[in-house]
């Protein structure tokens, strides 16, 4: 789709994908390393082959995109007819994927706006989907980027996960968390916050760590119109309960998404996972 301004995200948005193409949204893909084997998420490997794979303890790491993906796609983009680009990217604090966008940009044959969104999933998915509506209404590369910055500000994602171990492994949450979220089989809840995941609660048992999430999620959307988007991985039937309780108690909902997170997050979090994000309007 040829328009003044276009939005690049990476994979880890997990926006559905007639969104993408309704919106002209262009996905850069992470990597995910199974064993010897790079693999790019979304096309080269499937949620559930990670899950087995994880369930196996098999080794499995992800990297960020080269800047030489992104140039190529800064490329390809600006050669559909794009005269700016706004290139919006999951938080620096968990992947070098932004500085590699960065780097690309700085040799982009258009003007490129990277911006830290500070978020993952479908609170990226949201913050890359406002930027393309202001662009699809004739906005500029500032008034796109606006829009971004301003979802991202009032969007919130809480995580529940059946061990910290994964999180532990790939670096991103501290051991001194991961013990504390361990001692006793405690379940941990957690949050993403000034785009990291910190722990925020720990719960007894599993249903009960679900039942809060669903009630810190239905507290955080209040009566406000609200997107919520629920993820999962290789957890479709809590998904889909938890989706049909918020449905009937977040009175301003206006979409709900319910998907199966990709392999980059996955490797991060393990089977068994839950995650809410709440995106007010």
């Amino acid at each position: 789709m040829s328009r003044h301004v276009a939005i690049v995200t990476d994979s880890t948005a997990y926006l559905p994908p007639r969104t993408m193409e309704r919106h002209g949204i262009t996905a850069v893909p992470l990597t995910v390393v199974l064993g010897d084997r790079a693999l790019e998420e979304g096309t080269e490997i499937s949620t559930r082959s990670l899950a087995q794979a994880l369930q196996k303890r098999r080794p499995v790491t992800t990297s960020r995109p080269s800047p030489q993906l992104f140039a190529e796609t800064y490329r390809k983009v600006a050669e559909a007819g794009a005269t700016g680009i706004v290139s919006l990217h999951l938080s620096a604090e968990l992947s070098g994927t932004y500085d590699a966008a960065v780097l690309a940009a700085r040799e982009a044959p258009v003007p490129v706006r990277v911006v830290d969104t500070g978020m993952i999933a479908m609170a990226l998915g949201f913050c890359a989907l406002a930027a393309a509506e202001a662009a699809d209404a004739g906005g500029t590369v500032d008034e796109a980027v606006t829009a971004a910055e301003k979802r991202a500000a009032g969007t919130s994602a809480y995580f529940y996960v059946d061990t910290l171990d994964y999180l532990r492994r790939g670096g991103r949450i501290g051991t001194a968390q991961a013990l504390f979220g361990s001692a006793l089989a405690v379940k941990p809840l957690l949050q993403l916050n000034g785009g990291r995941i910190e722990l925020l609660e720990k719960v007894r048992t599993a249903s009960k760590a679900i039942a809060r999430l669903e009630e810190i999620a239905a507290e955080r959307a209040g009566g406000a119109q609200v997107d919520i988007a629920v993820h999962h991985l290789a957890a479709a039937d809590r998904a889909s309960a938890l989706a049909d309780r918020l449905r009937a108690r977040v009175p301003g909902l206006a979409d709900l998404h319910v998907s199966e997170v990709g392999a980059v997050i996955g490797a991060h979090t393990g089977p068994g996972l839950l995650g809410v994000v709440v995106s007010p309007r």
